[in-house]
């Protein structure tokens, strides 16, 4: 029933989705919320947070759409939220919530490098926003080599595009640069902010429902990844550059989940789109309608299950 309910693209799916995340954020934050002060700047906050999220889930409906990732369905959504509400840690910490809508906002200008219309503002715009990520988030910067590797899969051979990249972290580096001179911030002190190190100490992540909660994101990239994989052959020429996009961007969300210094399962946050549309590719390929039922609902009881837990 919801496999068939989500089958066709429709704007009351968006509604759900949102009332799903309200309920979904609410409930994490009243959870981890004890002994904080709760005032007026605290709520407009989590207002802006939740805001963040929606918005998040907009651009990559937007980003599923306009590039034709995926058929015109609603599925990329609803596995983004069930996915939030398998992990619900990954709306702990603000300033991942917005790198990520900010690396959303990269991806959505690299993959579309693939109509060869104002390249270089693509390359330029994508540079910019991830630079930005990176100063939210350092290990954002990783998603970088997503520029270069649509530069290489789209054979974008001019040569003074592959600077471009360079020039958008400069104007990103200098604009940082002339606001701490403004509000008398040392560039030292600033830069101490950035936690750098790498660090493979998964202990902070041994709670259950972190646990179940990767296994199942795993066990799903896993398993849709060997047809994902299997009907690019099947894409057009023109397009299987950006199917490969999105899958290296899942690739580099996981090490980035792997490697960070300070693991909270907050930054599980930057494999739910990729995921997302990758295991929907898989579900269309699905002919038994129950087995899409099955896949739809595991998630959705091992998501209650975790935010009982």
């Amino acid at each position: 029933m919801i496999a068939k309910f989500f089958s066709k693209s429709n704007p009351i799916h968006f509604v759900i989705i949102a009332v799903v995340l309200f309920l979904v954020f609410s409930t994490i934050k009243i959870h981890y919320g004890e002994g904080i002060a709760i005032d007026i700047w605290y709520i407009l906050k989590q207002i802006a947070l939740l805001g963040i999220v929606l918005f998040s889930v907009f651009i990559l409906d937007f980003l599923v759409s306009k590039n034709k990732l995926t058929k015109k369905n609603s599925y990329q959504i609803l596995f983004f939220a069930l996915f939030c509400m398998l992990i619900p840690q990954v709306f702990l910490k603000s300033n991942l919530l917005l790198a990520n809508l900010l690396v959303l906002f990269a991806l959505r200008r690299i993959i579309s490098l693939r109509s060869k219309k104002h390249q270089k503002k693509k390359i330029l715009d994508a540079a910019i926003w991830i630079s930005l990520a990176t100063l939210l988030y350092f290990w954002s910067g990783l998603f970088f080599v997503l520029i270069f590797a649509a530069l290489f899969l789209y054979k974008i051979s001019d040569i003074k595009n592959w600077f471009i990249p360079l020039i958008g972290i400069l104007l990103v580096a200098v604009i940082t640069y002339a606001s701490l001179i403004v509000l008398n911030i040392s560039l030292t002190d600033y830069t101490l902010r950035f936690n750098t190190y790498i660090s493979f100490d998964f202990s902070s992540l041994n709670q259950r429902n972190i646990i179940i909660g990767a296994t199942i994101l795993f066990s799903y990239f896993l398993w849709s990844l060997f047809y994902y994989l299997n009907n690019l052959k099947n894409k057009s020429k023109s397009y299987r550059p950006s199917y490969l996009l999105v899958l290296f961007a899942a690739l580099i969300a996981f090490v980035i989940v792997i490697i960070a210094p300070n693991k909270s399962g907050s930054e599980f946050i930057f494999v739910l789109a990729p995921l997302a549309i990758i295991v929907t590719n898989y579900v269309e390929l699905i002919s038994e309608k129950w087995f899409k039922e099955v896949l739809i609902w595991i998630l959705i009881v091992a998501s209650l299950a975790n935010l009982i837990l």
